[in-house]
Order: C-alpha cells, then structure tokens, then sequence
C-alpha cells in the first residue's frame, strides 16, 4: 500500500483532447486530491478469452502481440467540456474528442475500459486494428474503481476476447506487458516488470482504489483503459494513471493499473445495472506504526487512525470520533483507532474497504475502536457513497473510505 503522507503526482492516461478551438490536450483535465496527487483527466467473472496463453516460458512477446493485439480497442469519444485554463469547469461548452483504449471481454462484444477514457461521452466508437471503427453504447460506468464497459454490436465487427489472468498471483519482478494507443499511436505494445503491487490512487471522483499493480512498462496518455498483461498474455490490470514525476504528461517508468480481480466483480453489476451502489462509512482515516502507537501512547500498533469524519455520514450518526491535534509527522492524534470492522480484524486502512466491500447500502455492521485505552464499539448502518469524495481536512492526505 502507497504511504498516505509521502506525495506524489500521478496521471491518468485517457485521453488526447482536441476541442473545436482547436487546442489539443494530452490528458482528459486535472483532479488535484488531498494526497497532492494530480491526475490526468463479486460474482461472476466476465467471460476468458477464447484462447488462452500457454506457460510464459513458452511465449514471446512478439507471439504474444500477434495473439492478444487484435482484442485491444482504439477508443474514441465525443466529449463535451466546460473547463477553461483560467477557471476548470467554468466556460462556454465545448466539444471534443478524447481517445483511449479497451479490450474486448467477451464474443457478445463487450469491451472493458476506465471510466474516465468515456466521461461526459456523447458518442463513443471502437476500432481494433485496421477493421473500420463502430459504434459503442456505454453500458455503465463506475468512476469510484474506474471501470467501464463498452457494448458493441457483435456482427459489425470480428470480435477477439482476452483470456482474463488472477491479479492476485501478480509478484514484484513478473514480466508486464501493455498494449494501447499511446498519443494515438494504435497497437503499440511495451515491456516491463511488476515493480510493485498493493498500491493505492485516486479514482476520477476521489476515493482510494487499493491493490493497484505498478508497472514500469512504458505506459502514456492514450494507453487508459488497455491490458496490462503477464508473460503468458493474460490480462492482469487495466492501465489507468502514471507518475509524471511534474515535468510533463509522459511516462517516467511508474504506472499504476487497477487490478484485474477488481474489474471481475464490477463487469457483472455494471453489465446489470449500469451502475454500482459502493458503501460508505465516511471517514478518513491513517496507518499508524509502532513509533506512532509509541508517541501517541495508542494501545496498540495496528489499526486505522480516524482523522476526519464526514458531516451527516453514517459514521458521524454512529458516534465515530476524529482526531483533533495535528503532530509534527502529519498525524491528527486524538481520534478512535480502528481495529475491527464487520468482524474483520483492521491492520491498516486498506482493510477497511476489504471489510465492507461485500456489504451494500443499508447493512448494518459493528465498528470495533479504542478510544483512548478503552475498547468499544458501535452499529452503523452503511449509506452509499457520494458521486464525489468529501473534501479532506488533514494536509497531505489520510485515506478516503467508503
């Protein structure tokens, strides 16, 4: 998991824009979180591909290219904006087009993609290779894990599904592969390795997305919404965002894609639905390490430190406290320490979201906390997350949850 108080700035990659003014942008528009980080503007499993890879050893890159390329989606999307350079989201409206990548998912022609490479989409067309471009309906969008799926007619089109890998069993040091439209470049393929895993960005609406997978293959704007692939050509990621490092819009070797798994239990509910109802605690809450619980004389190293609890959200009707006395490190001290949540034990903030993730709008669970040496806790009835992360009161971050 990404270190809450170190910064960084990371990109997402959908999109070269060109408005009807004529300017072009790399990049879809800018979202500038708590963390100081600037982007880039469970159930069924979709179906595998229809032929899947052999052992890595066995494969090439070049094999690998030829077999999967044909299933990567050039995506192109009539956008409208309102932002300006003076004032983001105040202007006169006006139209543009972004681009980005996709990946067929099955032979009844749905595509995966970010949610962010089609936001505010007028209409959307897909085309893969030199076959001509068709039409796409959008089918749902989810902007909290940056997923969406795209349906296109399976008769327009030859159709080449990606054998989807296990996110899971992706190691520091495995072979990545990305394949996408970089600045518009179509199939364009680049190599790598895993260079972390279980790291932690920003979604287009500000809520964490946990387990992310890092990758050093060359991944740029226009390669949103593309497969991140293993040594055997199987999907584990979908290529979202990449650090800038503030010198510009391109790759510096660190991009982050959402893993795989995660899109396996958010494709069924959006193909049903068009929509995911996440829920939501409302609270910010930080890591805490043995010279924290040191320090702040907590009762034990582990847990979730609440730093902030959102006015009206279940967690403020529940009773939950927030810190109130900001230390030299960052922390806010004085707030409950979490350390169980629907009867799973919380080493740290990421687990929190594990918790309730199978949870919807309306269950209730128990909230296990110290405050101060006392261990207690409370019902709350979970609500659903708002369209867009509250506003984050402490410097440099903590973790948003739902």
């Amino acid at each position: 998991m990404a270190n809450p108080r170190s910064n960084f700035i990371s990109a997402m990659l959908g999109g070269l824009v060109a408005v009807v003014v004529g300017a072009i942008l790399i990049a879809a528009g800018v979202v500038d979180t708590g963390k100081k980080t600037t982007v880039v503007q469970q159930a069924q499993t979709p179906s595998p591909g229809i032929d899947p890879p052999g052992p890595a050893s066995g494969r090439t890159v070049a094999d690998i290219y030829r077999s999967v390329g044909p299933g990567v989606a050039f995506v192109q999307a009539t956008v409208t904006t309102t932002d300006n350079s003076l004032i983001p989201g105040f202007g006169p409206p006006q139209r543009g087009t972004a681009t980005g990548s996709g990946f067929v998912l099955d032979k009844s022609g749905h595509i995966l993609t970010n949610s962010h490479v089609v936001s505010g989409a007028k209409d959307v067309t897909v085309r893969f290779g030199k076959q001509d471009p068709v039409k796409a309906q959008v089918v749902g969008r989810d902007p909290s894990t940056d997923i969406a799926v795209l349906q296109v007619d399976p008769s327009k089109t030859k159709l080449h599904p990606l054998h989807l890998g296990d996110s899971n069993k992706v190691q520091v040091g495995d072979a990545a592969i990305a394949i996408g439209n970089p600045f518009g470049l179509d199939n364009t393929v680049t190599t790598g390795i895993i260079s972390a895993i279980q790291r932690s960005i920003n979604s287009p609406n500000g809520f964490n997305i946990d387990h992310v997978i890092q990758t050093d293959a060359s991944i740029n704007p226009g390669n949103s919404g593309g497969p991140l692939l293993d040594g055997a050509g199987r999907v584990v990621g979908i290529n979202a965002q990449i650090e800038t490092g503030g010198s510009g819009g391109g790759s510096v070797g660190i991009g982050f894609a959402i893993p795989i798994d995660t899109a396996k239990s958010v494709v069924p509910k959006l193909e049903k639905s068009g929509h995911i109802a996440h829920p939501y605690i409302g609270i910010t809450t930080a890591p805490v390490t043995a010279q924290d619980a040191h320090d702040l004389h907590l009762p034990v190293s582990h847990g979730a430190l609440v730093q902030q609890v959102n006015s009206g959200s279940p967690a403020a009707k529940a009773g939950i406290h927030a810190g109130h006395k900001q230390t030299s490190n960052g922390l806010i001290a004085g707030g409950d320490l979490i350390v169980e949540v629907a009867g799973r034990k919380i080493n740290q903030p990421d687990d929190i979201a594990t918790a309730i993730a199978p949870k919807k709008p309306g269950d209730v669970i128990t909230i296990g906390f110290y405050r101060g040496k006392s261990l207690k806790s409370v019902t709350v009835t979970l609500a659903e997350r708002p369209s867009k992360a509250p506003a984050q009161s402490r410097p440099g971050g903590g973790l948003p949850f739902p």
